[in-house]
């Protein structure tokens, strides 16, 4: 999603907007958009099509308060604006698409099983790759940092939920097409909704084939902890465990790559990266300035349950509700300075993972990825700068940049450092 400097809130034709719109995020200027909305209109009602619509909701308080409050608003009937006007098949069955205490009962579990020690456990590994994907800029020459990034989250997902390494890089397309059906680059020819059809067919057909050969033989592995859950007293149905396998490595491998995209994208050619560097105990403080800045899930959508007022908008029970993540990390109420990527920021109370009960489940595995992510980077490579406009994702729901051609000169011995297994 670009991220331009946002022009005056009332240059701004909210009549105009069509928020819904992937190209907005992809060659538009949706920080303009919402910076209007939150001065203007932040509960504002928009109409799609003749017979739908959802309530929009632009500032941090309202967006915390819909996120949090599920006594007033749902997650079981659709998360995402691609499910408006259906019902989620996935409903009251993954994690992502069922309220407490049901959604509580399945997340424990999962919880501890992406824990930090957990992760921690196979750092050498996750680093060692990070390495791999970072090793061709240690040669000076233009370097796709973008289309690197997009195959970061399997070296943790990968290995936590077991998958064999050479079917990284399918999954992480037929992720992609996931959530960017519109994209010329992973959009089938007969157009988004046969991409978003293929997409999921071929992911749950996978999941199929290893969820039947892990019941031969578990391991120590997500999906072997998926079919050991017990939740209220009986085990998930197979539905259920394809449907939060395909959960947990879409949320994974959609998200993470946006965020060092996002912050090389602002930082390159700039002494703040630099600075960054030159001070290694900021790296956590800057990863939190990173997940703010990038906002990698642009929007989450509830429904209302029973009526309730929203900053003065009346909704009723039904009615969808879209919180924009993205605009309620720039909200100038909540952050001071809020399009100054400052990686000293404190605090930093983004929502980048979302709020309340479905505060991202992989939130300590993204933040630990991006750690390892950034030490190596920082560490190995200075004088970062762009050799290309980068190309974004066409999608309304992650804010993506495919790719971002970068150079770097390489600090001494980072040639062989990144060519190291581990340390």
């Amino acid at each position: 999603m670009r991220m331009p400097q946002p022009v005056p809130p009332d240059e701004v034709d909210l009549d105009a907007v069509d928020l819904t719109d992937p190209r907005l995020y992809s060659e538009g200027d949706a920080h303009s958009v919402w910076r209007a909305l939150r001065r203007r209109d932040p509960v504002r009602w928009h109409p799609v099509g003749d017979s739908l619509g959802f309530w929009s909701v632009s500032r941090y308080a309202e967006a915390d308060r819909v996120l949090r409050d599920h006594a007033y608003f749902t997650s079981q009937r659709g998360t995402l604006l691609n499910l408006l006007g259906k019902d989620d098949p996935a409903g009251g069955r993954q994690m992502a698409a069922t309220d407490p205490p049901r959604h509580t009962r399945m997340r424990e579990p999962v919880q501890r099983a992406l824990s930090v020690k957990s992760v921690s456990r196979h750092e050498e590994r996750v680093r060692a790759e990070v390495r791999r994907l970072l090793a061709p800029a240690a040669t000076g020459e233009p370097y796709d940092f973008g289309a690197a990034m997009m195959a970061l989250p399997m070296a943790v997902t990968g290995t936590l939920m077991g998958l064999p390494q050479e079917d990284w890089p399918h999954l992480v397309r037929l992720t992609t097409m996931s959530i960017a059906p519109d994209d010329p680059e992973y959009a089938l020819d007969a157009g988004p909704e046969a991409t978003l059809g293929v997409a999921h067919r071929e992911l749950f057909a996978y999941f199929q084939d290893i969820v039947t050969r892990r019941r031969e033989a578990p391991g120590d592995d997500l999906i072997s902890m998926l079919l050991s859950m017990d939740v209220g007293g009986r085990a998930l149905g197979p539905g259920e465990i394809l449907s939060n396998c395909y959960s947990l490595l879409l949320g994974a491998n959609v998200t993470t790559p946006c965020v060092p995209t996002a912050a090389v994208l602002e930082l390159a050619g700039t002494p703040r990266l630099a600075d960054w560097a030159d001070h290694p105990e900021l790296v956590m403080s800057g990863v939190e300035e990173a997940l703010r800045w990038a906002s990698p899930a642009v929007h989450f959508m509830r429904h209302a349950i029973r009526d309730v007022e929203l900053a003065g908008s009346r909704i009723r029970s039904g009615d969808a509700v879209v919180v924009w993540l993205a605009s309620a990390n720039r909200d100038e109420d909540a952050f001071p300075d809020p399009y100054a990527f400052d990686v000293r920021r404190r605090p930093n109370r983004h929502i980048a993972f979302g709020s309340g009960a479905h505060y991202c489940v992989g939130h300590s595995v993204a933040r630990l990825s991006l750690r390892f992510l950034f030490e190596e980077l920082l560490g190995n490579f200075r004088d970062v700068t762009l050799a290309a406009e980068p190309e974004h994702l066409c999608s309304n729901f992650v804010a993506g940049i495919k790719h971002m051609t970068i150079t770097a000169r390489p600090k001494r011995g980072a040639a062989s450092t990144l060519a190291a297994p581990g340390r």
